[in-house]
């Protein structure tokens, strides 16, 4: 299993950006794919991206298709998740997740941070 610590997540204007980061401990950090969720008051977690552990492949929710980038860099076991054009329905609290493969299953997920709580005002 790996250990998973988000921050980066703060108050921003609409259409700002922010980039939030997920540090990860363990040595197997490279063998698990990646994913980002967020859940917003009276709402169920929903997947937001995903990344493979080679970085190659990486997957989008239609909401922030064009708008957030997830990437990894695995020799600094860190998943990032820049977030560009931000609306005020991006509120949520973030979280970063592991899995032994790409998909948006939260379920398939079996370690997560803390999360980070994004707000955007408009």
């Amino acid at each position: 299993q790996v250990q998973l610590v988000e921050s980066g997540g703060g108050l921003v204007q609409a259409g700002g950006s922010l980039r939030l980061s997920c540090a990860a401990s363990g040595r197997t950090f490279r063998h698990y794919a990646m994913g980002w969720f967020r859940q917003a008051p009276g709402k169920e977690r929903e997947f937001v991206a995903a990344i493979s552990w080679s970085g190659v492949t990486t997957d989008y929710a239609d909401s922030v298709k064009g708008r957030f980038t997830i990437s990894r860099d695995n020799a600094k076991n860190t998943v990032y998740l820049q977030m560009s054009s931000l609306k005020p329905e991006d509120t949520a609290v973030y979280y970063c997740a592991a899995a032994l493969s790409i998909n948006r299953d939260s379920s398939s997920f079996g370690s997560w941070g803390q999360g980070t709580q994004v707000t955007v005002s408009s």
